[in-house]
């Protein structure tokens, strides 16, 4: 894993670099604000870029833009102390591959960036429930489905066990505790959100999310709203 830092705080990123390299992490460079972290993606080619938002000049969201339509196959985690709605879906729409705030443990951290490389959204807890409301109740459709993934749900390729698990999921419970509830390990409900996200032909569980509630395909309750 060859990952990038961006973020206007020196003193943060001395930190998370020192946290990350104890992990084993190679951290490839560090850059203060989103002009410098679009030049550096270019030299260094880094499979992941761990970005915040608030940076002065060209913030995180623009620099995400700018990243991903020059160089989509960087994978773009957004680090942030910003729990507002507004960063957070303008982050899925313009392509994150997840969405972690600051009081994120160091080692839940590494584990997300661990299950990234497997293809696995990190989002901070509760995170997913509002991408849920929020897709579930717009027109928003920057994720062009095509109306062959349409007809394969009309068909039900889901089973009634991925939607079960997908209705949870959605609502931010934990793999574990999704796990627990239906009797499958860990290892099995990871198992079955890679091939929901196969059959539906998307590419990571945020999308997964946003598709599911502007379909229909799960309901989302009055009294999570």
């Amino acid at each position: 894993m060859k990952l990038m830092l961006a973020d206007d705080h020196p003193l943060f990123l001395e930190g998370l670099q020192y946290v990350l390299e104890t992990f084993g992490i190679e951290v490839a460079g560090v850059a203060q604000d989103g002009r410098e972290a679009l030049s550096k993606a270019r030299i260094l080619e880094p499979d992941i870029i761990l970005m915040d938002i608030k940076m002065p000049g060209c913030s995180g969201i623009d620099a995400l833009k700018l990243i991903k339509s020059e160089m989509p196959h960087i994978k773009i985690v957004m680090l942030t102390t910003s729990d507002e709605d507004d960063d957070l879906f303008d982050a899925v729409k313009y392509g994150a591959s997840g969405y972690l705030l600051k009081n994120t443990n160091a080692k839940v951290l590494v584990n997300m960036l661990s299950d990234l490389e497997k293809g696995e959204v990190p989002l901070s807890p509760g995170l997913a429930a509002r991408l849920l409301k929020e897709f579930g109740s717009s027109d928003i459709s920057d994720h062009k489905l095509s109306q062959h993934t349409l007809e394969k749900v009309r068909r039900g390729k889901l089973t009634q066990r991925q939607l079960e698990l997908l209705d949870m999921v959605a609502r931010g419970i934990t793999y574990k505790e999704v796990g627990d509830a239906l009797g499958l390990t860990e290892r099995t409900v990871k198992y079955h959100m890679a091939r929901i996200i196969e059959l539906l032909h998307l590419e990571n569980r945020a999308q997964v999310i946003a598709y599911a509630a502007r379909t229909g395909l799960i309901e989302i309750k009055k009294t999570e709203i």
